[in-house]
């Protein structure tokens, strides 16, 4: 399910081979499922099948056995849950959430390209989707940046996830730096200061979480190769071969009787 997300956060791709009318560099990406727009609805699927599919497997995860298990003490874990998994999947919930929610609240025209939707905008007299639209996206990419970093601390904390564990900080500062450029893009943009290549910074901000997503999903389909720890291995240690532990001591089994003449006989 995370992988099925990361392909359908993609999609916006499409618009390389698909005439959209759109400038990929300047144009709000949220404008490509605008009800104006004539695939809109194709990309409103998209970003629907995308947030389902993540909030799915999210709840999942939180409800698995090993984010309830409790961690090793050799793994750097401590009893009872593991806070920093629980919350980073808790926040990838909330990205699905509100990225399904926001494919159901789509922009009515595209701001960047029509300057009559512009205007409408800036004189509020647009429908209320505009506003929840924008309250919907904020939430997605605040739910996005921290499960990436809640779960990228988690798996460098827990030792587990290794390509998580690798590439996610590198993954964490891109996407940090992308969103400081698309905030600093829009904020341009509604003070009337051009769009600073808007569309290409929510661009690779998108793109940048849909390789995490993809990273994810190798990540948790790797067995887990989280260790036992010290006392469990020492116990199964306690099974020798040919005797048993006993009160922390080891007894020879005794040795087998010999067959009789009978079983020498007949064995069966």
């Amino acid at each position: 399910m995370l992988l099925l997300s990361a392909v359908a956060y993609t999609a916006w791709v499409l618009e390389v081979v698909l005439s959209t009318g759109l400038d990929p560099v300047q144009a709000y990406i949220s404008e490509l499922a605008a009800e104006d727009q004539p695939l809109g609805g194709l990309f409103r699927a998209t970003d629907l099948v995308a947030g389902l599919a993540v909030l799915a497997a999210a709840l999942l995860a939180l409800s698995a056995f090993h984010v309830r298990r409790p961690a090793p003490p050799a793994a750097g874990g401590s009893r009872g849950r593991r806070p920093w998994a629980a919350g980073g999947w808790a926040a990838l919930a909330l990205f699905g959430a509100a990225t399904a929610a926001d494919s159901r609240l789509p922009l009515s025209c595209a701001p960047t390209s029509d300057e009559m939707c512009a205007a409408r905008e800036t004189a509020g007299l647009v429908p209320a989707t505009h506003t929840a639209h924008a309250v919907t996206s904020s939430l997605a990419m605040l739910g996005a940046l921290g499960g990436l970093t809640a779960l990228t601390v988690a798996a460098r904390r827990y030792h587990r996830w290794p390509p998580v564990a690798r590439y996610g900080p590198w993954l964490l500062g891109a996407e940090v730096l992308a969103t400081g450029w698309s905030l600093s893009a829009i904020a341009a943009f509604e003070a009337g200061h051009g769009t600073w290549a808007l569309g290409a910074g929510q661009r690779l901000q998108v793109l940048l979480v849909a390789l995490w997503l993809a990273l994810l999903a190798a990540a948790v389909g790797l067995p887990d190769r989280t260790g036992p720890s010290a006392g469990d291995t020492a116990g199964r240690a306690g099974a020798v071969v040919g005797g048993a532990v006993v009160g922390g001591a080891v007894r020879e089994a005794p040795a087998a009787a010999a067959p009789s003449r009978t079983e020498r006989r007949d064995p069966v």
